[in-house]
């Protein structure tokens, strides 16, 4: 069996620095000890998007991703950064008090090199994982690697299986003076309070374009769009990161969602979930990104948040997402009037299909 982790890579014919095994080294609190004798030599060659973009026309409402059904192997390195940043982020809904810098992450990977370019997508996952987290200064507390169809997940203090509860009051780094703190449960209610005067923010945690390689809407509809989301911006992420989590432990967050797998629509949904509905409108964030197509600001994953905060503190949060530039949008209300997500934006779902079979990406 190929050793992935402490194997030496020659990728499109490039020797690389590190192993993975050493890159997760500098990374993880405690890391495994290095297997006796001399590493192997992996040569792979890096996976490529599939040159045709299509659409399989179907009607509009199956083009609601539920659940992903693979990891996007010529996306590894952008899945992966993205999964980490919404691991992190479905820990800042949690009771307590801490901040990013105080926590720890579990990292599991599953793979296997059986084609070509599965090793290379591996290294890519492993690399990118390495260079955000050192970015954010966040650690890894242990992680694995196990055979089988590749996946990549993380967990934070939310973690709730049976494995995790082991290291669970490890979870914390070092602890400052002000003696960080953690419960699993929520501080922010996970679906939306029946209050229409109520604003709901979107909060996008990374300045990059919104963009649909790799997404579970690619995936789930047969499209191949040949750019990802770029999410790199670790100093961006860690000055949303650190406003947010104060704004819910203060209380004045009263519900809220990670955007994460499926994009804003399927975060809105998940949050609209219960017996309030949401009025939704995107055109703001459409001309704030050059005119952007509203499909791609609807299922594009760069990780965020959707905030629901009272009428009263609009002008406070404002003011504290401001002070530190964070951009925001608001997009709309809580209703009694319907379940469900409704987008106000004129948006034509089977219109903007059509417009983009030959414009998907390729002009990217």
């Amino acid at each position: 069996m190929v050793d992935l982790l402490n194997s030496n890579y020659i990728i499109d014919g490039v020797q690389m620095p590190l192993s993975p095994a050493k890159m997760l080294r500098d990374c993880t609190v405690q890391p495994p000890l290095e297997p006796d004798g001399d590493p192997e030599t992996i040569s792979d060659e890096a996976l490529d998007p599939a040159p045709d973009n299509h659409i399989v026309t179907k009607d509009p409402s199956d083009y609601f991703p539920c659940k992903r059904l693979a990891l996007p192997l010529p996306f590894s390195g952008p899945y992966t950064v993205s999964k980490l940043a919404q691991a992190l982020i479905d820990a800042i809904w949690l009771n307590g008090h801490f901040r990013l810098g105080d926590l720890m992450l579990k990292a599991d990977w599953k793979w296997n090199a059986k084609s070509i370019g599965l090793a290379a997508a591996f290294y890519n996952s492993v690399e990118s994982a390495c260079n955000y987290l050192d970015a954010l200064g966040v650690r890894i507390g242990s992680y694995s690697l196990s055979g089988g169809t590749p996946a990549v997940s993380f967990k934070a203090a939310n973690v709730a299986d049976e494995d995790a509860q082991d290291w669970e009051e490890d979870l914390l780094a070092e602890a400052p003076p002000e003696n960080p703190r953690i419960s699993r449960r929520r501080k922010a209610a996970s679906t939306l309070q029946d209050e229409p005067s109520d604003w709901l923010l979107y909060i996008p945690f990374d300045p990059c374009d919104f963009r649909l390689g790799g997404s579970t809407w690619a995936e789930s509809t047969g499209a191949s769009p040949s750019t990802a989301p770029d999410v790199a911006d670790a100093d961006y992420f860690m000055d949303c990161y650190e406003v947010v989590r104060e704004l819910v432990e203060d209380g004045v967050v009263k519900a809220g969602v990670t955007v994460g797998d499926g994009g804003l629509l399927s975060a809105l949904r998940s949050l609209a979930s219960g017996e309030t509905g949401a009025d939704v409108c995107i055109s703001d964030i459409c001309h704030s990104y050059g005119d952007e197509l509203p499909l791609r600001v609807l299922f594009g994953e760069v990780p965020g948040v959707v905030l629901q905060i009272a009428d009263i503190d609009y002008d406070y949060v404002d003011a504290e997402l401001l002070l530190e530039d964070i951009v925001y949008f608001p997009i709309g209300h809580p209703t009694t009037e319907h379940s469900g997500v409704c987008i106000n934006d004129k948006v034509d779902i089977p219109q903007i299909l059509e417009s983009l079979l030959n414009t998907l990406e390729g002009e990217d």
